[in-house]
C-alpha cells in the first residue's frame, strides 16, 4: 500500500491488525513458521472483510525454552519483544493516528503474553487475541489444552497449506494427537477462530 492508501483506510477506521507469530517447533511434521502462517492468514481475511489495515507480521515470539533448543527455533526475550512492539505501536499511533490495535498471536507463553499485554500507548486501545486460548469445545476430539503438533494446529494447516504438512512423520503422544487431524476439521476450526475475532475485536454481531 502507498501512504495515501493507508491514510484513506485509517480515515475510515483508525485501526490496525497486527499478526505476531513465532519461529519454533510444532512437532516433526509441521514447519517452524506455522504460528506466523496462521495469524497472517487470519489478519488477511479480517482485513479483507472489514477494510482494516493489516501491518506486516512480527515473526518471532518471546518463548525462550533453554531446555528445548531445537534446530531452527528463534525466540526473543520478553524485554526484547516488549521494546520492539512498543516502538512499532508508538510509531503507528503518533505518526499515523492509529487508535485501535488488534494483535493476533498463536503463542500462549507467559512472557510473550506479558510483553504484548503491557504495551504503552497514549490514547489507543490494544486488544490481544491468542487464538489457541479459545474454547474449541466439541470441535476437537482430544480433550485438554491444545498442544504443539496436535489435532488443532495440524488440522488448521491441513486446511490452509496442506503442502507444508508432513503427516508421514507425525507421531502421536499423550499430549498431542496429530492423527486426529483432517482438512475438514481445520476448515471448521479456522472459521470458528475467524468469527470469534470478528465478534470480539471488530464488533461484528454474532
Amino acid at each position: 500500500m502507498t501512504p495515501a492508501e493507508v491514510e484513506r483506510c485509517l480515515a475510515r477506521r483508525p485501526a490496525l491488525l497486527l499478526p505476531v507469530g513465532s519461529t519454533e517447533q510444532h512437532g516433526p511434521h509441521l514447519p517452524l513458521g506455522i504460528d506466523t502462517i496462521l495469524v497472517e492468514r487470519l489478519a488477511d481475511d479480517l482485513s479483507a472483510r472489514f477494510g482494516v489495515v493489516r501491518a506486516p507480521s512480527v515473526e518471532y515470539a518471546a518463548n525462550r525454552d533453554p531446555h528445548r533448543p531445537l534446530p531452527g527455533s528463534a525466540p526473543l526475550g520478553r524485554k526484547t519483544l516488549h521494546r520492539l512492539m512498543n516502538e512499532l505501536v508508538e510509531a503507528w499511533e503518533l505518526g499515523s493516528g492509529v487508535l485501535e490495535f488488534i494483535i493476533i498471536t498463536a503463542e500462549g507463553h507467559e512472557a510473550h503474553q506479558e510483553a504484548l499485554s503491557t504495551l504503552l500507548v497514549k490514547n489507543a486501545k490494544v486488544q490481544v487475541v491468542d487464538i489457541f486460548s479459545l474454547d474449541f469445545g466439541s470441535l476437537l476430539e482430544a480433550p485438554g489444552i491444545p498442544a504443539h503438533g496436535g489435532e488443532l494446529d495440524t488440522s488448521l494447516l491441513l486446511h490452509l497449506a496442506p503442502n507444508l504438512v508432513r503427516m508421514e512423520v507425525a507421531v502421536d503422544s499423550p499430549r498431542a494427537r496429530p492423527s486426529l487431524s483432517t482438512p475438514e476439521k481445520g476448515a471448521r476450526l479456522y472459521q470458528f477462530i475467524l468469527d470469534r475475532i470478528a465478534v470480539r475485536c471488530l464488533h461484528q454481531e454474532s
